[in-house]
């Protein structure tokens, strides 16, 4: 987690902002309802997706695997563009994304650590399997491309390796990118 003396934008259940909250408050005491985004890039062909698992030294979901990247905007910044910055943050490429559908969700890191409530905006993007890649190890554990059937596959007979928002997050953003 980005934690230099940041603040989240707290919101309601329909993602409307209701103020600022300094971000690890937002994350403990059962968590405070705050926007954040979550980036999927797919191939171009859209059967694969670019997953990475969460650095040791996140406080929340350490060595969880997830989708290509998420954060939060910073107060005043648009989802798409918190989204493509935190792209290049954390995995080291850019490309352009699409904002697609949001919802809540409410998770307890499994190690005690805090909590997860967000109003979750999904950004979807293209990019090529054959880029190199080279994330932010302080962000990024390891990384790869996915086969979708092969991932919901294995989401289901291993639910526990995979963010709990990412389970929610993943069915919307495939809906999302059969749309465009």
């Amino acid at each position: 987690m980005d934690t230099m003396n940041r603040t989240v934008t707290l919101t309601d259940d329909t993602g409307a902002p209701l103020g600022e909250m300094e971000i690890i408050a937002a994350h403990t005491n059962g968590g405070t309802l705050h926007r954040a985004i979550s980036v999927y890039v797919f191939d171009a062909s859209k059967t694969m997706l670019l997953l990475q698992q969460r650095s040791e030294e996140k406080l929340l979901f350490a060595g969880i695997w997830a989708n290509t990247c998420c954060s939060h905007p910073f107060p005043g910044e648009g989802a798409k563009a918190a989204g493509e910055r935190r792209l290049m943050e954390e995995m080291n490429f850019g490309c352009s994304l699409t904002e697609g559908p949001a919802f809540v969700y409410r998770a307890d890191d499994p190690h005690g650590k805090g909590t997860e409530h967000e109003y979750d905006i999904i950004l979807t993007g293209v990019s090529d399997p054959t880029m190199p890649i080279e994330p932010n190890p302080k962000e990024v554990a390891d990384w790869k491309w996915v086969e979708i059937s092969e991932l919901l596959t294995d989401m289901k007979e291993n639910p526990e390796l995979y963010a709990p928002w990412f389970h929610l997050g993943l069915p919307k953003a495939l809906s999302s990118i059969s749309h465009e």
